[in-house]
């Protein structure tokens, strides 16, 4: 009788140690999920950081204690577009834009960004081949349809035009995305306007 209970104790704990393996298994899936979702962002920034300080490139970087801080600064109430400004500034996390006219630098940006679009999931927004400029704006959506939550636009420039590669991250409507370009005069606004438009 005791070497009968002795191996339904030895099999009642294999078992429970089989379901603690799934289980944990289970949760370990989950944790790498969720640090996946939350790691895309921060890759997209990571992923053209090297564009940032080079002689042939001009860069805006806004990360979300400056988007804080501007959220906070003191406007006339009555003027709608920088209340909606402010309001969306709230929402975003990281704002990079880089341009250049070199062709080599060009040339690793197109890289870059396909190299990542390859890697995100970016869902293409709108693409348009215009006066020798090819233009790429692609999102990553939200829990709505125009909730987007990362943007990527990149702007293979003309003859003297500039090449412009734009990173944008955090949790806003697309719809909004106008009045940030028309207050931070940001490069290829009117592009991302016609993207919004076709978006609505």
């Amino acid at each position: 009788m005791k070497a009968i209970n002795l191996n339904a104790s030895v099999f009642t704990k294999r078992k429970q140690n089989q379901n603690d393996s799934r289980f944990n298994g289970a949760k370990n899936f989950f944790i790498t999920l969720i640090l996946v979702i939350c790691a895309s962002p921060a890759f997209a920034q990571a992923a053209f950081d090297k564009f940032d300080g080079q002689d042939d490139v001009t860069s805006i970087i806004v990360n979300k204690k400056m988007f804080d801080l501007m959220s906070k600064v003191k406007v006339d109430a009555t003027d709608k577009q920088t209340q909606q400004y402010l309001a969306l500034i709230k929402k975003l996390d990281n704002l990079k834009v880089f341009t250049t006219k070199s062709t080599r630098v060009e040339s690793e940006m197109k890289l870059a960004a396909d190299k990542y679009i390859k890697s995100a999931g970016l869902e293409e927004l709108m693409r348009v081949n215009e006066n020798g400029r090819n233009i790429k704006i692609l999102v990553k959506s939200g829990a709505a349809d125009s909730q987007i939550r990362e943007l990527l636009m990149f702007i293979e420039g003309a003859k003297d035009d500039d090449t412009i590669l734009m990173s944008l991250t955090g949790n806003f409507d697309l719809n909004e995305i106008s009045v940030l370009t028309d207050k931070m005069r940001i490069p290829g606004g009117d592009d991302l306007k016609k993207a919004t438009k076709g978006k609505k």
